[in-house]
């Protein structure tokens, strides 16, 4: 009944930037109208792509917005050039959170935001053997990717490995219950 395709692609410029690109369109597979806008199968409902432009650091220096459907044009798109105020942001350092502020409820578009959202971690997929961790970041600052995932939790065996720096060593679980799990007197984990 509904697809909805989210692109996201980074691109390094000649000029030593890098462009960070998401694109969303959603479709439906039948007629849908919406207040009397007439969408047949396969015209998108939404076709928004939102595009940042950021150094080796991670930090924003432009943003641009496209509109090419929407569910009420002639609204949805006013909202665009307010998404500047994301220029100035750096990547790993809040922009998920500053997003959320900047832009929650009516202040913003939900799709763009979503897509804004997504942009740390391709990003960090973009420059994965392209650009050196060391030169991305303070060399003093927790790798951006740690403690993020199961997998990279600064107690894993597998940040143990890889980055020993950080790693912090298994959390001690208490009686036999699972980590942070109340026991009963009598060790067994309580069942409520």
């Amino acid at each position: 009944m509904h697809k909805r395709a989210i692109t996201l692609e980074g691109f390094r410029r000649s000029d030593g930037l890098w462009d960070i690109e998401g694109h969303l369109q959603d479709t439906k597979d039948a007629p849908f109208d919406i207040h009397g806008d007439m969408r047949l199968p396969g015209d998108a409902v939404h076709d928004i792509s939102v595009r940042l432009t950021i150094d080796h650091r991670m930090n924003v220096l432009d943003v641009a917005v496209s509109f090419d459907a929407t569910a009420f044009p002639g609204t949805c798109e006013t909202v665009g050039p307010d998404y500047r105020q994301v220029v100035g942001l750096n990547l790993f350092k809040g922009f998920v959170k500053t997003v959320k502020t900047l832009f929650r409820d009516t202040q913003g578009c939900t799709h763009v935001s979503e897509l804004l959202m997504s942009m740390p971690t391709a990003a960090f997929q973009a420059f994965a053997g392209q650009v050196r961790y060391e030169d991305r970041v303070d060399a003093r600052q927790v790798p951006y990717h740690l403690d993020r995932c199961h997998a990279l939790s600064l107690e894993s065996e597998v940040v143990r490995r890889a980055y020993p720096r950080w790693y912090r060593g298994k959390k001690p679980v208490s009686g036999d219950g699972l980590p942070g799990m109340p026991t009963s007197p009598e060790g067994r984990r309580d069942a409520g």
